[in-house]
């Protein structure tokens, strides 16, 4: 659901063309768009930047940030999870998908203007919760591109559990080089490197959230998360 398609492009998926947004403002099904990707067990719905035009597109629809739930209702439960990736920016897209995940998971970067992002993304999932998809929790908040070299990551990171001590995700995703270079080769980190510290990282986290839903299972058999 990010126009900027950075995780379409990371999977080598680079000709979405204008199918998500027909499918968002027209009678198509997202089952016709998913596709496989080159990780074992990953198939992905790709986009482009066609669906930076989705606000204009979907102005004139009635509660269009409810589209995007419907749509994925007519899914096939055939997957365990269903990944949400959302833009930077609050508008009809990250709402949608707000509106139609079960949990966020909220990534921060270990910077200090990344606090004050944190803030207005807590507040938005409030309203959505209030407003729109009772059933939305906090799934976690995840530190990443964290470099315990430096005194600035390690203040930023306590004010973080300082903060949110119940909601921090323990795993942290430190920074690495080879993480930056994956995309280039259009392979997740656990394909171009499973040995490096990113793919431990990710693996740690999967082990971390898996654990979680083992306690607290959803309600229903497809979770969905936001991010």
């Amino acid at each position: 659901m990010d126009p900027q398609a950075s995780a379409s492009l990371w999977f080598g998926l680079q000709d979405a063309g204008k199918e998500l947004l027909q499918v968002l403002t027209g009678p198509g099904a997202l089952a016709d768009e998913v596709r496989p990707t080159g990780a074992p067990f990953v198939w992905m719905i790709p986009c482009s930047t066609w669906l930076a035009s989705a606000e204009k597109a979907l102005a004139d629809i009635h509660k269009p940030e409810l589209i995007l739930r419907r749509k994925l209702a007519q899914l096939q439960a055939e997957w365990d999870y269903c990944l949400i990736d959302c833009p930077p920016m609050m508008g009809v897209l990250s709402i949608s998908a707000l509106a139609a995940a079960t949990e966020v998971l909220v990534p921060v970067e270990a910077r200090v203007l990344a606090l004050a992002g944190l803030k207005q993304v807590l507040a938005t999932i409030d309203v959505v919760r209030d407003t729109l998809n009772p059933d939305l929790k906090l799934g976690g908040i995840l530190a990443c591109r964290v470099d315990r070299r430096t005194t600035h990551c390690g203040d930023i990171l306590e004010q973080l559990q300082a903060r949110f001590p119940q909601q921090m995700y323990k795993i942290i995703i430190r920074e690495n080089i080879r993480l930056a270079e994956a995309p280039s080769f259009a392979k997740p980190i656990t394909l171009y490197d499973r040995t490096s510290t990113g793919a431990q990282d990710h693996r740690d986290l999967a082990q971390e959230i898996i654990r979680a839903e083992v306690k607290t299972p959803a309600k229903t058999g497809k979770k969905g998360k936001a991010s």
